[in-house]
């Protein structure tokens, strides 16, 4: 019994120490074992063990409190009582050990399993920080786009205002000496109409006076 106790013993500290101390490959390696024993039936074989070794634990405690009595009754106690009463100490020493490491195994898997569960949440997290700082500089890179196309747009329609401004200028102008043509025009065909009257008037004369001429002749 006590060469087993003491084999579970150092397997367990084997064990906590793998769970403390990082080397390579081994940590994760002794976590999956350990969650392979807490699936299916791992967990009630486990606390039957615990259970079992809990009572011998109690028994061999009586049966030191049961030798010590009988030894302070006696006044001192036999070299059989004596082997005996190590040989439960020494038991329930090794018994109580392998609870404890049992337990602390137990918990600190627990909570390397949380640590693990935690640190992959982090990771994701950073993941999508990143992942949305890098749309986010997309944004600002197509917003930066946007604003210099709305510049360039402003720009051209500036200058499309300004083209039609000229022209609108220039047509008004060239409205202007249209009017001015058309008023100048009326002017000349009114001084020819006047110059025609004038003629024609001037003809008229000048046949007036050929036919006085005439009739002074005869």
């Amino acid at each position: 019994m006590i060469p087993l106790l003491f084999l579970v013993v150092f397997a367990e500290g084997v064990v906590a120490f793998l769970l403390l101390v990082k080397i390579g490959p081994l940590r994760e390696l002794v976590i999956k074992g350990l969650d392979q024993v807490k699936v299916g039936k791992g967990p009630a074989t486990v606390k039957t063990i615990a259970g079992t070794m809990s009572v011998i634990l109690l028994s061999n405690f009586f049966s030191i409190v049961k030798i010590q009595n009988k030894g302070a009754k006696i006044g001192t106690m036999t070299p059989m009582d004596q082997v005996l009463w190590r040989t439960h100490l020494l038991e329930a020493s090794l018994m109580g050990f392998c609870l404890f490491l049992g337990f602390l195994i137990d918990r600190m898997h627990h909570y390397l399993r949380k640590l693990m569960g935690i640190r992959g949440t982090i990771g994701a997290s950073k993941e999508e920080i990143e992942r949305l700082t890098k749309e986010k500089m997309q944004l600002k890179e197509k917003e930066e786009k946007a604003t210099n196309e709305m510049k360039l747009l402003q720009k051209e329609v500036s200058y499309l205002k300004e083209n039609m401004n000229k022209l609108k200028l220039e047509s008004e102008e060239k409205d202007k000496r249209v009017e001015t043509a058309e008023s100048h025009v009326a002017a000349l065909q009114k001084q020819s109409a006047d110059l025609l009257l004038e003629y024609d008037r001037l003809l008229e004369d000048n046949q007036n006076l050929q036919t006085q001429g005439f009739g002074y002749r005869t």
